[in-house]
């Protein structure tokens, strides 16, 4: 009985802080980013508004994605199908719905090893230094060398087509910048009066990363991170359209221009509505990633008041 009391104690202790969480983002950076930026506005409404078709699209699509209907190939928009049929009779509004959810998972997933990966590395290069940072930076060195998306080409290709080696290709190719980003940063905050003292107490380096060099990385990480995932899902699209992604009857919608581009004067809208989404999810993460790199780096808007003439 008392576990049960204890469990609904730490519920009512969660739900609590969530409250003051959401009560307090009006004050936040991120809060007033979304009062006065209006990028950060429309960027996130085209990102929340893909991921909650992402999420919720599916268990209302009226259709099997996969369900094939060879009487009704290649119509057109209608009542009954309003983006239309492709080659095999499935309805094209189902499938780029399953293909968002499908889409947006590989691109989260790759963002995100990319971001702990390169965090780590930057973090370990620039708190240790000597040997260990040269020998780090001389490997992000060696894998920003090779263009990014003709490596992922070959990682996916001989590690052979499937989803989760399109996460590994694409999450290989891109951590060094990450990298990068957080060794020049916390290069930055070491140089600072509190790191110092802390070093002078004797703080281990460890707890030094943890507690003082790590919390300042987040801002630039997280502008990354989001500038970052539309150029993933655009690279994920386009390994799946070279056949390295996701496998028919996958819905996926690099997978659907693939499928489609031999119909594109009998059937254009194959390619354009896939198409159209990948566009919108990447102007809407640009849009995002912009607006708050002006909220979170205030040294960007120095830097670009400065160079105005």
């Amino acid at each position: 009985m008392s576990e049960h009391v204890a469990g609904r104690e730490r519920l009512r202790l969660a739900a609590t802080r969530v409250l003051e969480t959401i009560r307090g983002l009006p004050r936040t950076r991120f809060g007033t980013a979304l009062r006065t930026n209006g990028q950060v506005r429309l960027g996130g409404a085209i990102v929340c508004t893909l991921a909650l078709v992402a999420i919720v699209g599916p268990v209302l699509a009226p259709y099997d994605p996969t369900a094939q209907a060879l009487e009704a190939r290649l119509q057109g928009p209608s009542l009954a199908h309003p983006l239309g049929t492709d080659a095999l009779g499935r309805d094209v509004a189902t499938r780029l719905v399953y293909g968002a959810r499908v889409s947006l998972a590989l691109a989260v997933g790759a963002t995100g090893v990319r971001m702990v990966l390169g965090t780590a590395i930057g973090l370990v290069a620039a708190v240790n230094g000597g040997i260990v940072d040269t020998v780090l930076m001389r490997l992000v060195d060696v894998q920003l060398a090779f263009p990014g998306l003709v490596l992922a080409l070959v990682i996916a290709g001989t590690l052979g087509p499937s989803l989760h080696n399109v996460v590994i290709a694409l999450s290989v190719v891109g951590w060094a910048t990450y990298a990068r980003v957080v060794r020049g940063t916390v290069l930055a905050v070491k140089e600072r009066p509190f790191v110092e003292c802390a070093r002078l107490y004797g703080t281990p380096k460890r707890r030094i990363a943890r507690r003082h060099l790590l919390p300042s990385v987040v801002s630039p990480v997280v502008v990354l991170a989001t500038l970052n995932l539309g150029t993933v899902v655009l690279a994920a699209a386009g390994l799946s359209f070279l056949g390295l992604g996701a496998q028919p009857p996958t819905a996926e919608w690099g997978t659907m221009i693939a499928d489609g581009r031999q119909y594109l004067r009998s059937a254009p809208w194959l390619i354009t509505v896939p198409g159209v989404a990948i566009a919108l999810t990447v102007i809407g993460c640009n849009l995002l990633g912009d607006g708050l790199r002006d909220v979170l780096d205030p040294n960007h808007l120095e830097d670009g008041k400065r160079g105005r003439p």
